[in-house]
């Protein structure tokens, strides 16, 4: 529970709570819905973090070795130098590929394929932000007032 730690390390306020309570041998508190920091997080790097989303949303969902685009479920990532040959997974060597032109280059070089990526793979500044993920369960009603309402 990284909130209940937080309130113990008086690091967090709580600005609402729900009605059932928690408990350990030494304390009871009410369980806290909505909290927040007394200080902001400490800023980090520029870079975005290394993700698979990451990595189609830089290559604009299209594959780099035939450039077809592709949807979610169509697209992998692809070393462009093999793990077998100590490629990293990093934003210098990953790059999306549709499932077909990642199973014909294998786990072979550039050179020994002869499929070369369209775009040299590069670490991004910065990444569009990607459409909103819908909740499968409704918003607590506690969390509400603190929601921005489009």
């Amino acid at each position: 529970m990284t909130a209940v730690t937080a309130i113990c390390k008086e690091t967090v306020d709580v600005l609402v709570e729900y009605d059932e309570e928690i408990r350990s041998p030494s304390t009871a508190m009410k369980l806290p819905a909505v909290i927040r920091l007394r200080k902001p997080l400490p800023k980090k790097k520029n870079s975005p973090k290394f993700s698979r989303l990451g990595i189609y949303t830089r290559d604009n969902w299209t594959c780099q070795y035939c450039g077809k685009v592709c949807k979610w479920n169509e697209l992998t990532y692809d070393h462009v130098l093999p793990r077998k040959q100590l490629g990293a997974t990093c934003w210098t060597n990953i790059v999306s590929a549709c499932a077909r032109c990642n199973a014909k280059k294998g786990s072979q070089t550039p050179e020994e394929s002869g499929m070369y990526p369209r775009k040299e793979p590069c670490e991004p500044k910065s990444l569009p932000l990607t459409p909103r993920i819908e909740l499968r369960e409704p918003v607590p009603k506690e969390w509400e007032p603190f929601l921005k309402k489009n």
